[in-house]
């Protein structure tokens, strides 16, 4: 029987469960991304064989990348907060604070329990280092006139800090070609940190209001088709990100940025919501596809012989690093302590991570060193959607019946209604 018939027959019930079943499930302590993952090993040699193929480095590079563009556009459209720094304090902790707390402190760990060479281990924090914006969807923004401190805290950050792990990416594999890393870090600071983020950040409030003032002008003359209206989200990705990279800059923080920029032009509350709905469902069939995928790639052999490193590595990360960073980051700020643990506690690993790490496959890490950090991030990612699949909707169930519209933060935004 033909297997690619049997793998459609399979995604359609899959499809047709999820969809059906959504009242259930939002009520179980699952998440959609974990079952995809469990349907993914269902389906791949260890179960019935059905997905076979084992693609390449670069075709998942492209995969993910493509996915975690949606994904982050999708985040800058919630992002209903004023642009002042106080609005973001969340953010700007987790991003300024947590992210290089993460990174280094994997590498840290890396280097003296695995024997990674230091540009090594700072390349493996800048991998797993990122937040997920395409699996956190049980603990992100779901509403723009959503103002809790947690929903946008992480939302934030899975959205910029995709972006923004990318300069430690380029500073492993900087030092992966070149340990004698004196020679280059003064380029490093000049061009993959602030010309890149300054790029990148540019380049994403040029399309957005370009773009929304071609929209705004052509209106006045022609109707624009509902049908059609959806897709200037698409065109906005698109060039945004290729601008982008065409001046060096940071395509993801471009194309995160230009969401929040089109959010804050003037946008009709009705035509923004139906862009934003339109993404998100663009979102969710690309997660379906990529966990599905990543289920049917996990290996039991190499698996077991990389299982203390990634023990050391992923049991540090989630229970350590990730919560006492988040507590260290977080102090002084206002919102409530449990929030701030729960800043800790998802931390969702995912997509992001499956990017960084083709991407860095693609540009030289090979090798010995190279497979150990590839099963690192996929036993890593795969623990996260099991861990945090299971947690969420409990512990979200609890926190917005207890400490929801409690945060000080909260209370002194603005009315977004």
């Amino acid at each position: 029987m033909d297997i690619y018939i049997l793998d459609l027959l399979m995604i359609g019930l899959l499809l047709l469960a999820v969809t059906l079943g959504s009242g259930l499930i939002g009520r179980l302590p699952l998440s959609y991304a974990l079952i995809y993952l469990l349907v993914g090993i269902v389906l791949s040699p260890y179960g019935l064989n059905l997905i076979r193929v084992r693609p390449d480095a670069a075709l998942l590079e492209r995969l993910t990348e493509l996915v975690v563009l949606v994904a982050l556009f999708s985040c800058g459209l919630k992002m209903n907060r004023p642009l002042k720094a106080w609005a973001w304090n969340s953010t700007v902790r987790l991003i300024g604070f947590l992210m290089p707390i993460s990174i280094f402190a994997i590498a840290a760990i890396a280097h003296f329990a695995l024997k990674l060479e230091w540009g090594e281990g700072i390349l493996l924090g800048a991998i797993l280092a990122p937040t997920d914006p395409v699996l956190a969807s049980e603990v992100q923004l779901y509403d723009p006139k959503d103002r809790d401190e947690l929903r946008f805290g992480l939302t934030s950050e899975g959205g910029l800090n995709d972006a923004l792990a990318f300069p430690f990416v380029y500073f492993g594999l900087r030092w992966l070609k070149d340990d004698d890393w004196q020679s280059w870090f003064g380029q490093w600071v000049a061009v993959d940190l602030l010309w890149a983020i300054a790029a990148g950040l540019l380049v994403g409030i040029a399309v957005a209001k370009g773009v929304c003032w071609l929209e705004h002008w052509l209106e006045k003359s022609h109707p624009h088709d509902e049908l059609m209206d959806d897709f200037v989200g698409l065109s906005v990705i698109l060039l945004s990100y290729a601008l982008a990279e065409l001046v060096h800059g940071y395509g993801f923080l471009a194309v995160f940025v230009a969401g929040v920029a089109m959010y804050h032009q003037g946008l009709t509350a009705e035509r923004s919501a139906s862009r934003l709905r339109f993404m998100e469902r663009l979102e969710k069939l690309a997660e379906i596809g990529t966990i599905l995928l990543l289920g049917s790639l996990l290996r039991l052999e190499p698996m077991l012989r990389f299982a203390g490193p990634a023990l050391v590595i992923t049991g540090s990360l989630l229970f350590i690093i990730r919560p006492l960073g988040a507590w260290v980051s977080t102090i002084g700020s206002p919102v409530h302590p449990t929030t701030r643990w729960l800043f800790g506690w998802f931390g969702i690993r995912g997509v992001g991570s499956l990017y960084y790490l083709t991407y860095a496959l693609g540009q030289g890490l090979q090798q010995e060193t190279g497979e150990l950090i590839a099963w690192l991030t996929l036993i890593t990612v795969a623990s996260s959607v099991a861990l945090h699949g299971i947690s969420s909707t409990p512990l979200m169930g609890w926190y917005e019946r207890h400490i929801e519209g409690n945060n000080a933060l909260e209370k002194d935004l603005p009315n977004l209604e």
